[in-house]
Formats: C-alpha cells, structure tokens, sequence
C-alpha cells in the first residue's frame, strides 16, 4: 500500500467511533456505573437471560448476541482464498504463529502470575475471595475443595469461593490466549503496514483458536489452580468463534455473488463499521453496572491489573518487531507482526470469562481493564512503528517514505 504523508486520508479512514475509542470506552464505563447505582437489578436481570446446563447459566444470551455483533463485522471482510496463499510468506506468517501460540500464552501467565500472585498480593487481600460459577456438569458437595476453590452456597446456588487474585489471573490467561482479530485491522492501517498479511493473519489466527484456544486456556488454567470448564471452554469457541467465523464465509459468499464487489465494499461494509464498537460499549456498560461498586470502593484494583497487562503487551510487541528486523522482513511486514502479537482479542476474552466465571467475576473485570490500556498503548506504539520504520527495508512501490535514506515521516494520530 502507498505511503502518502495525508494526515487526514489517515486519520478519516480510522472512523468516528474508532478513533475515539477511549473517550467511548470511558464514557460506557461510567455510564455503567451510574446505571448499576440507579438500577441495580438491570445487569442481574440480563445476566439471568441465559441458556441453562444442568440448572446452571451457561451463556449469557445478551453476552452473545453482543459479541456476535462485534466479531461478525471482522469475519465477513476476510476472504479465505488468500489463506492458501499465505505460504508463500513463510517467514512473516510463521513469526507470527510463533510469537501468538508458543510464546504469548506464557507470557502473560508468568508476568500475571507473578504481579498478582507476589508484589500485589498483600495489596489485593489475601483475605479477599471471588465468587465463581462452578464448571457446568460438575455436582460437588457444599464445602468440597476443587482446584484452589472451596465450594459454598449462594441464595441456593452452589458456587466456587476463590481467592481473588487467582480470579485476576484467570481473565489474564483469558486475554493472554487470544490473539488480536479486531482493531488490529486498524493499529496496522495506521501504521502503514501491509493490510493483505494483517487480513491473512486475522484469518489464520481465528482457524487456530478454533482449536488452540480451549487446549491452551484449560492448560494454563488448571496449571493456575483455576476450575478448568472443559465443556464450557468448547462451547465458548463455537458460540463466540466459529460461529460468526462461519456466518461471515457464508454471507460473504452470498453477498458478493447476489450483489457484487462494490456493493460489498461501498455500502454493505460501511454500514457495518460502527457495529462492532457499538457491541463492545454496550457490553461494557452491561458489565460495569454489575462491577461498579467494586471499582469504586477499590479503585487501585484496576491498577494492579493493568500493570502485568501493560508489561505483556510491551514486551511481546518487542519480540515482534525485534523478531522481525532479525528475520529482515520489509516495514510493511514487520508492523503488523508485531502488532498481531501485541494487541488482545478482548471481544472473545471477556466474553469467555463470563460465560466461564459470571458477570461479576474478577476474571470479567480484568478482561475490562484489557480493554482499558489496549487503545492508548497500541496508538503509542503505532507511533513507535512510524518512527523506526527506516530500520527496515521498504516493499517495492511502498510509497515515498523518505528520500535517500531519511527517516520516515510518521502520520499523526488522533486521540
């Protein structure tokens, strides 16, 4: 793709609500605070729409219609013709499964594991517990021990009490283990990478969750002495993966074929730009009317979480682009790589989490503060990406990036 210098092309192509995500994330959050003081029952109320197992809530029949919502936009834009093709960018694709699926995972468990299980420890509470769904199928007594929990009765409902760190470091993992499919279409484009490898790898990421997530998430679950849901971890990758991944193929074989491409591209896309935004707010004011107090009485909670999260996402980012330069990758390459390998699929996280865990868990609230520091962090270091561009080489016909070995000029990102 070219490299123009327009600043405004750029920032226009981003979209209104995408370029302001943090102002919107902010805004739902404190709008779901404010209806949870107003109207306490609302969240308890959605989160009672749900799809029942043996008594127990499952899905959250608003969660998934939610993240229907936000995934379907993605999945419909992918053309899986190009996947076959990827191989013949062996070096770029395999980098990026590499870093996403071996390294990524483990990350986030040690980083996570070791803030919130030693330096904040004291600071959370060693006294303080969460309560957790118990892993559907699961009929154990009132006071039987499972994993690092000790199950209780709640208002008739047998539930798990856990320390509440571990519930932290459960939605961690959650995040950890599920690569970025969403508004790293938008990190990319911003940092003039190229937009074909980061749509292929999209595509290629959304297959392997379909069997690495749920392998990999009751690992590293069970490794952190968390309930590991087996069924319900399946059934999370076919509500919340496979299915919008198999809508998207199918209506955009329909589409292109009854309408054609341009109708596909001018109006039906464009149409859809706002949905996965809008989805992902009204979750979050779902999710914060049930979270608000805990926030507002313990504000420090999200600061715990956002550190471990934040060092995560700044160090898989400098395996990634380092990574890169190594393997000589163009810049066009290189960005998205990197920036695959930083950013969270927090769409899918936080809706696992409450099917896996409950509406009001800790492992939810920390896929929420993902949510959080995601935006700010990316658009830093998109800046970094723009700025270091004329360390690597440039694809042919990149665009006029600079002249006789100049730096490259970056782009200026709205906030």
């Amino acid at each position: 793709m070219t490299c123009s210098n327009d600043t405004s092309s750029n920032a226009g192509a981003m979209g209104f609500f995408e370029r302001y995500l943090t102002v919107w994330v902010g805004l739902a959050i404190l709008a779901g605070i404010g209806l949870g003081r107003v109207a306490p029952g609302f969240a308890d109320t959605l989160d009672g729409m749900a799809i029942y197992v043996h008594g127990a809530p499952v899905v959250s029949i608003p969660i998934a219609i939610c993240l229907f919502l936000m995934m379907y936009p993605i999945m419909v834009k992918i053309d899986f013709a190009e996947v076959i093709q990827a191989g013949k960018s062996v070096k770029p694709v395999s980098l990026t499964l590499v870093i996403n699926w071996l390294i990524k995972p483990f990350t986030m468990y040690a980083i996570s594991l070791f803030f919130l299980g030693t330096v904040f420890y004291n600071l959370i509470g060693p006294e303080a517990v969460d309560l957790v769904r118990m892993p559907f199928g699961l009929d154990l007594p009132v006071g039987a021990e499972h994993g690092a929990g000790t199950v209780v009765e709640v208002n008739g409902v047998r539930m798990l009490e856990i320390p509440l760190w571990r519930s932290y470091l459960a939605g961690c993992i959650l995040l950890g283990i599920a690569p970025c499919t969403a508004m790293v279409l938008v990190w990319g484009y911003l940092a003039r990478g190229n937009q074909g490898h980061t749509l292929v790898m999209v595509a290629i990421n959304s297959l392997a969750m379909l069997f690495l997530y749920g392998a990999l998430g009751g690992f590293l679950l069970g490794i952190g002495q968390m309930p590991v849901p087996w069924q319900a971890l399946l059934l999370s990758i076919g509500i919340y993966v496979a299915l919008p991944l198999v809508a998207g193929y199918l209506s955009r074989i329909w589409i292109l074929r009854a309408k054609g491409v341009a109708w596909f591209e001018e109006r039906f896309l464009h149409y859809l730009q706002p949905v996965t935004i809008a989805a992902l707010l009204f979750t979050l004011v779902l999710l914060f009317s049930f979270e608000g107090d805990v926030i507002v009485e313990n504000p420090l909670t999200i600061v715990y979480i956002a550190i471990p999260l934040s060092i995560q996402t700044l160090l898989i980012f400098g395996l990634g682009y380092g990574a890169s330069r190594a393997a000589k990758l163009s810049y066009e390459d290189a960005a998205p790589t990197a920036m695959i390998g930083a950013s969270n699929h927090f769409e899918v996280a936080l809706a696992t989490a409450v099917m896996l865990f409950g509406l009001g868990s800790g492992a939810a609230l920390a896929t929420v503060v993902g949510v959080l520091i995601e935006v700010p962090l990316m658009l830093a270091l998109v800046r970094v990406c723009q700025r270091t561009a004329h360390w690597f080489p440039r694809r042919e016909g990149a665009g006029e990036a600079a002249e006789s070995g100049s730096e490259f000029q970056p782009v200026q990102v709205e906030e």
